[in-house]
């Protein structure tokens, strides 16, 4: 185990989930039910990770908030109930967890959905045994805020030199680096290398098995 890191903490969509295309889906259906008008998909794809309501104003910053609170419940119609679009672990993640746990590392999430949408999410999947503290944007503030950071790091008693972040956008590594934590990019998540480059991530690796190896 890398003596210097301790606590690994993941972001979910985009890291270890695949869940981009039923986030761009479900907003265009929620743009579409309300005549809102839909920014296009590389916009929304650019904002996934922040909090919903975050990522609201950047979407449609000429909306009044009556409105976007109507795009917003739509979108949690669609992704909660209406929308089929499937969403799945990048290849290795559910047996990379397991092997990182076993190293006697500990695990952590910060993601931007809301507390009911990961509970819900790690409910599914069956894997919410693996983390020993989780925050999410409607607990902590949206990335790249750090204080889901701070958070995580008071609830499991680790000192920030000993944690690391590892997530697939630019706001993940904005986060980090405010709340003076190593990160690891990924680069098949939605942002460009080039741009998670940007924030200075220790390395910037290409599947999650690669991670996994890294930590190693």
């Amino acid at each position: 185990m890398t003596k210097q890191f301790k606590l690994i903490i993941f972001d979910w969509d985009g890291t270890l989930m695949d869940s981009a295309l039923k986030i761009v889906t479900c907003f265009e259906q929620a743009a579409s039910d309300t005549d809102a008008p839909y920014p296009g998909d590389n916009a929304v794809r650019n904002v996934i990770g922040l909090g919903l309501g975050e990522a609201m104003d950047v979407l449609f910053p000429s909306l009044d908030q009556t409105d976007k609170d109507a795009v917003v419940d739509r979108y949690r119609e669609h992704f909660l109930h209406l929308d089929q679009t499937p969403m799945v672990f990048f290849p290795n993640v559910e047996t990379g967890l397991a092997a990182l746990v076993d190293q006697g590392y500990t695990l952590a999430v910060a993601t931007g959905k809301a507390r009911r949408g990961l509970d819900r999410v790690f409910e599914h999947t069956q894997v919410g045994h693996f983390f020993s503290a989780s925050r999410c944007a409607d607990e902590s503030g949206s990335k790249p805020h750090p204080q889901m950071l701070f958070d995580i790091l008071e609830e499991t008693g680790h000192d920030k030199d000993a944690a690391i972040m590892v997530g697939d956008t630019e706001y993940d590594l904005q986060m980090a680096n405010k709340a003076g934590l190593a990160s690891l990019a990924v680069s098949y998540g939605v942002h460009e290398r080039h741009r998670l480059l940007a924030h200075k991530p220790l390395a910037c690796l290409d599947s999650f098995q690669s991670v996994c190896s890294w930590l190693e």
